[in-house]
């Protein structure tokens, strides 16, 4: 495929898309949720922790089903199916009346959002061993500047009306949808594809990898409990600073948007120095420690300007990230590297399921007077979880496994 196929712009673009969605929601989702909500304070976090949950589970069971079905019967068809359904998926928000129409738009949307394995596979399928590196650091790229803008588009846009971003988001669909009928080539000819099998679509057979080695299981558990604490985030940070501070969706926005520029600029220019400097175990505690911190910030905060410390400190914290990555690698011979990704993925998967439910439970017991009132209470939690992961850490031999 030349170097002047659409190929490749239309997979950052569908890339993009993925990552904008999901930014352009996260300011936006709970103050919709909260405006179907019953008159039951507590019934909106519950909602929404329940909600986000559906999408990450759906995400997670779908994204190997998808793969799966494309390597039968070619990238193409399934991409654009994906964008077909995710297209519907964000105008039934934009539309939806009730919360049951918002947890089945929400069910369907994590369904389409694992195309995104689909649109790697493409990559990898018209670009050359030796560009794929180049290739897919051009993918994170994209994908960390459309987290940043997301939360702070879609917070202005929150402004103006709940439903607007949802529009917006449809429109770009839509519109690359549109792009690829006419223009997108296959990327998988006939001769390469197999027979689909339920047995390579399991998204957990990946984890027996974490079973060999005490190595594994304590990196495994240490990135559950990264994730965990990132799912106060989604759910309990829109409802708390708005509780507290009264801040509106523009405000929300650009805290959560700072936070993924600092996560940005952490992993990409500062994470690299710091572990060539003190090793992949300290880099891994020091990340989890700064997420303690931060998270601290998040729960006890009485000013709102202390909400902005907090973005920035829990942002550091993705130093964690790469470091739990490398460490993986390391400990995993050559054979075994792709087994040891995917068990990561599915347990990143696991963690997203559990941490809404979770948190949106903690807010919604602690966010009213007729129990103990903490509204950041699940911000706690996440910080319980990273004290715990920094213990993990330490108990660390990594020693290679047997292949």
């Amino acid at each position: 495929m030349s170097s002047r196929s659409p190929a490749i712009p239309f997979a950052l673009f569908a890339m993009a898309l993925d990552a904008l969605s999901v930014g352009l929601i996260i300011p936006i989702v709970p103050q919709l949720v909260k405006s179907l909500a019953f008159s039951d304070p507590t019934f909106a976090p519950r909602a929404l922790g329940i909600m986000q949950a559906l999408f990450a589970a759906a995400q997670l069971f779908a994204a190997p089903v998808l793969g799966g079905l494309s390597d039968r019967f070619g990238r193409r068809k399934v991409i654009l199916i994906s964008f077909t359904g995710m297209t519907f998926d964000y105008v039934l928000t934009a539309l939806a009346p009730s919360i049951g129409w918002l947890f089945l738009a929400r069910l369907g949307a994590g369904l389409t959002a694992a195309s995104v394995v689909t649109v790697n596979a493409y990559i990898a399928d018209v670009t050359p061993p030796e560009k794929r590196a180049q290739r897919f650091g051009l993918v994170g790229a994209v994908i960390g500047s459309a987290f940043v803008l997301g939360p702070a588009f879609g917070g202005f846009l929150g402004g103006f009306s709940l439903r607007l971003p949802f529009w917006i988001a449809a429109a770009l669909c839509a519109a690359n949808l549109i792009y690829g009928v006419f223009v997108l080539p296959e990327s998988l000819p006939p001769g390469r594809r197999r027979a689909f099998t339920w047995a390579r679509a399991n998204p957990f057979g990946s984890l027996r990898l974490l079973r060999t080695s005490a190595d594994l299981s304590r990196l495994g558990a240490g990135w559950f409990l990264t994730w965990f604490g990132m799912g106060a985030f989604p759910v309990a940070f829109l409802y708390s600073t708005t509780l507290r501070f009264g801040w509106n969706t523009s405000q929300n926005g650009v805290a959560i948007a700072v936070f993924g520029l600092t996560q940005a600029v952490v992993q990409a220019l500062l994470a690299r120095r710091f572990v060539a400097a003190f090793g992949e175990r300290t880099a891994a505690r020091t990340g989890y420690v700064l997420t303690a911190v931060g998270a601290v910030v998040f729960a006890l905060a009485t000013e709102g300007w202390m909400i902005w410390v907090g973005c920035v400190i829990s942002g550091m914290g993705s130093l964690t990230m790469p470091a739990i990555r490398a460490m993986v690698s390391s400990t995993a011979t050559a054979n075994r590297q792709g087994e040891a990704q995917g068990a990561l993925s599915a347990i990143e998967g696991v963690s997203q399921i559990v941490a809404p439910l979770v948190a949106g439970e903690v807010f919604a017991q602690f966010s009213t007077h007729e129990f103990f009132y903490l509204p950041g209470a699940p911000f706690l939690v996440s910080a319980a979880a990273a004290c715990i992961a920094v213990w993990l850490m330490g108990g660390l031999s990594l020693k290679r496994i047997a292949a």
